[in-house]
């Protein structure tokens, strides 16, 4: 974004937020959604720390309202959020929390060293927690066949992609047993965590919730791509047993451990779609950025892990 356009930004949340914008600056990361951090000074010359999140320019609209009605539902249930100071159709704003997103960062850097003994644990309490919510706690939840979702999606595309099909037929013949529906995170992982050397300060990006078995948020949490580059299964950071264990502890219902490999295959199914959606989304000119590029190669690394979740492949 020009000056002139960043002044205009600071200009109009001073109007909406009631107080004068300093130190506004975009953030990196987020392919999907722009996320800047400023200071907001009140009149009485009380000072805010706040984080922006709005959709780009061609995005649709109307999220945004869900969004924090999630956020301030999982505050209710004891889930560690931003708190949400003020949403509109485009954008949220929600207080800044200190800590580390970059996942590298946080499976690397000594400053967390003593976190990511209990980080495992601590996801798994949270996720019982998400868990406790019913699908209608917000309104306008969808839950659909994630199976029959992504078969369609592939085949619009109209990429030939030998090793997704091969995942979706084993897919279709191993269902797991169907689970009374709750609400879903739908992007719980490692880089979607505030993290400091206590630990899990806030969960982030909501956008993608929706209504379903809530074994597919520990599935998606322990795939591969969320890993970088580490062999701990959970994020980077820890084990199958330190989360199942703390998820079942806290409340959350008994995980069958075949259940929860099959909703990892399908993570890492979905995880290779997106990254064609991603980057068709920059080879058509939809919306030109180097991230959304960058993603096009990380299809045939996740080829190349379903080969190797999938039995007798």
């Amino acid at each position: 974004m020009t000056a002139p356009a960043a002044d205009d930004l600071a200009a109009d949340l001073g109007t909406r937020l009631g107080g004068t914008v300093r130190g506004l600056r975009r953030l990196s990361g987020g392919a999907s959604r722009e996320t800047w951090a400023f200071d907001l000074v009140r009149g009485d010359g009380a000072l805010d720390e706040l984080i922006l999140r709005r959709d780009p320019p061609a995005a649709p609209r109307g999220g945004m309202p869900r969004e924090a009605a999630l956020l301030r539902a999982a505050a209710s249930a004891g889930v560690p959020v931003p708190e949400v100071v003020d949403a509109d159709e485009a954008s949220i704003v929600v207080r800044r929390i200190a800590g580390e997103t970059i996942p590298r960062k946080i499976l690397r850097d000594p400053d967390y060293r003593d976190a990511r003994r209990s980080l495992a644990s601590q996801c798994g309490a949270i996720l019982a927690r998400v868990h406790t919510l019913g699908p209608g706690v917000v309104p306008g939840l969808e839950q659909v066949d994630q199976v029959d979702q992504w078969r369609a999606m592939l085949d619009v595309l109209g990429h030939p992609h030998p090793a997704f099909e091969l995942a979706l037929r084993w897919l279709h013949g191993n269902r797991p047993a169907t689970a009374p529906p709750t609400l879903v995170h739908g992007d719980f992982r490692n880089g979607n965590l505030v993290v400091g050397p206590d630990g899990v300060r806030a969960v982030l990006d909501w956008e993608l919730a929706h209504a379903g078995d809530p074994i597919e948020d520990l599935g998606w949490l322990c795939a591969k791509p969320w890993r970088f580059g580490v062999s701990l299964p959970v994020g980077g950071f820890g084990s199958y047993d330190d989360l199942v264990q703390a998820y079942e502890a806290e409340g959350g219902r008994t995980v069958d451990r075949d259940a929860l490999h099959w909703w990892e295959v399908l993570a890492t199914l979905k995880w290779g779609i997106m990254c064609i959606i991603q980057t068709t989304a920059h080879t058509s000119g939809a919306l030109r950025s180097v991230e959304l590029a960058a993603l096009g190669r990380r299809v045939c690394e996740t080829e190349w892990d379903l080969l190797e979740m999938l039995p007798g492949a």
